[in-house]
């Protein structure tokens, strides 16, 4: 996310309250954009705002050299903790934005609506930006983004109750505790801004209940909007659809997969 705020109490529940996103699926996808549009399949990839790392370690696991971007330190220290010395991962705690690199990467992977958390046309044109500067030329920049239809119809003014469960080893004991999470949507269609607001219940070893709360803010973008912004920061756009299946996107499509070209000064020139 862009900076750190916002992940302090869920960072460590985040996965188990995702626990439907298929990785390996997402994963298969981004490959599949790699043989389609790069003569090769990139040595380093990027994967910005990677939260918790789930995304970066399936690409590690798949040999690729891997850098994991994210704007909280506690979602890093959980994939830091997630990797446990299996692969050799640079985590960087920096703003999506305006983050630095020690050099460019063949792609760039941006998962889970997280551009969506960029509450400003500048903010996000600033990232793309970013993002374009940092890849090789051709490079790919792969990722998705809520559209107007889920703001409007899945998120709105609702309500959702999230139960699961922490699960992990203590010696040869497997340990359970609950997980209650209460989410309320406010969204405002003429700022298109959308307020999250999330009451975490986290079972205590004793019974009891430990509660946490957070704000958090998405903004909805129009496809134009989207599409301008990466055409003024240098990319050929290649495609935007609505499943892992390259199945075009429509009009009630939930989330857009899109995948960008970085065109470069010296090949415009050529």
């Amino acid at each position: 996310m862009p900076g750190c705020e916002g992940y302090e109490a869920l960072a460590h529940v985040y996965d188990q309250l995702n626990a439907e996103i298929d990785y390996a699926a997402w994963a298969d996808f981004f490959e599949d954009c790699f043989d389609r549009y790069l003569a090769a399949r990139p040595e380093l990839v990027l994967d910005l705002a990677c939260g918790t790392g789930r995304m970066t370690l399936e690409l590690a696991a798949r040999g690729y050299d891997m850098i994991g971007v994210d704007g909280s330190a506690d979602m890093l220290g959980e994939a830091f903790l997630r990797n446990g010395g299996k692969h050799q991962i640079l985590w960087l705690q920096q703003d999506m934005r305006t983050f630095e690199l020690y050099g460019t990467v063949g792609a760039v992977t941006c998962c889970l609506d997280s551009l969506n958390y960029l509450l400003s046309p500048t903010d996000l044109i600033q990232c793309f930006s970013t993002v374009h500067n940092y890849l090789d030329p051709d490079g790919l920049f792969l990722f998705d983004m809520n559209t107007p239809y889920k703001f409007q119809n899945v998120y709105g003014n609702n309500a959702y109750i999230l139960e699961d469960e922490l699960v992990w080893q203590d010696g040869d004991e497997e340990e359970r505790a609950a997980i209650y999470c209460g989410w309320q949507n406010a969204y405002h269609p003429d700022s298109g801004l959308c307020d999250f607001d999330l009451t975490i219940f986290e079972e205590m070893p004793d019974g009891s209940y430990r509660r946490s709360d957070e704000h958090q803010q998405e903004r909805c973008y129009d496809w134009d909007t989207v599409r301008t912004c990466l055409e003024q920061t240098g990319f050929e756009l290649l495609g935007v659809w609505s499943k892992f299946d390259f199945t075009p996107a429509s009009d009630t499509t939930e989330r857009w997969y899109v995948a960008a070209r970085a065109i470069k000064n010296e090949q415009l020139h050529q």
